[in-house]
C-alpha cells in the first residue's frame, strides 16, 4: 500500500515546511550549500567516490541530497556509477518536489528527470551515473530488512526533537550494521543523545562546525 504523501506548507521565501513535523525540509540559509557542507563534505565526498560507491540516507524529502550527490559525481568526472538508497516514510507529491527543487537551477536537468519518474510512481530510476532507490515506509522496519550496505550515510531526518523516530538508538544501530568497513555518516544535528547513540552503535563520533545558523554538526566513522 502506498505511503501517505507529506503535507507541505510554504514559507514566503519558498522554503517547504513539513506540517507533520513543523520543520523545514532544508536550511533557510541555502539548502544546496547546506547539503554540500553537511552531507558531502561531512562524508569526505567527492574525494571518496569510486565506481560502485554506495550512499544511503534517512529522509529523502525533496530529493535535494541525491541530486547534489549526482552533480558532485559528474563534476568530479568519476568513471562508473554509484547507488543512492533512501528511506522515506512520508514522500512528497511530485508537484511539491518540483516546486521545492525549482529553487536550485544548477540541478534543473536532473531535477526534471527525477520529477518525471517520481510523478509516474517510480521509486527506482537511473539518473545519469546514479542508481536511485527510494524505499517507502517506516525506516525502523524497512532498514533492518534492507540487504544492502553503504559507504556513506546521510542522516537527514527532521529535527530529533520533532521526529525522534529517525534518531532512535535501535535505528542508528541498524545504520551501523549496514555500513561498510571504513564507512561514514554525517548529520546536521549535534544533539548529545544522537552522538551517544551513534557511538554506542559502533561509530567514532566527532562534533564539528555546522552550517549557517547551526554551530555544530556530527561526523562519524565506523569504528
Amino acid at each position: 500500500m502506498p505511503e501517505p504523501f507529506a503535507e507541505v506548507q510554504w514559507r514566503t521565501e519558498g522554503t517547504p515546511v513539513s506540517t507533520r513535523f513543523e520543520d523545514p525540509y532544508f536550511s533557510l540559509d541555502n539548502g544546496l550549500e547546506e547539503t554540500h557542507h553537511v552531507f558531502l563534505d561531512g562524508n569526505g565526498l567527492p574525494g571518496r567516490f569510486r565506481d560502485g560507491f554506495a550512499i544511503a540516507e534517512l529522509g529523502f524529502g525533496t530529493g535535494l541530497n541525491a541530486l547534489a550527490a549526482c552533480a558532485a559525481w559528474e563534476a568530479a568526472a568519476i568513471p562508473g556509477a554509484f547507488t543512492f538508497t533512501s528511506f522515506e516514510a512520508f514522500p512528497m507529491t511530485g508537484d511539491d518536489m518540483a516546486r521545492a527543487l525549482s529553487a536550485f537551477p544548477a540541478l534543473a536537468p536532473r531535477a526534471a528527470a527525477l520529477h518525471d519518474g517520481w510523478a509516474r510512481g517510480l521509486r527506482e530510476m537511473r539518473l545519469g551515473p546514479m542508481k536511485l532507490c527510494v524505499i517507502e515506509g517506516d525506516a525502523r522496519a524497512t532498514l533492518p530488512a534492507w540487504t544492502g550496505t553503504a559507504d556513506a550515510w546521510f542522516l537527514d531526518g527532521f529535527a530529533p526533537a520533532r521526529n525522534p523516530e529517525l534518531w532512535d538508538p535501535d535505528l542508528l544501530s541498524a545504520v551501523a550494521g549496514h555500513t561498510r568497513p571504513g564507512g561514514t555518516a554525517a548529520t546536521y544535528t549535534a544533539a548529545g543523545h544522537v552522538r551517544r547513540a551513534l557511538q554506542s552503535a559502533g561509530f567514532d563520533v566527532a562534533r564539528v562546525p555546522g552550517f549557517g545558523r547551526k554551530r555544530h554538526m556530527t561526523r562519524a566513522v565506523i569504528a
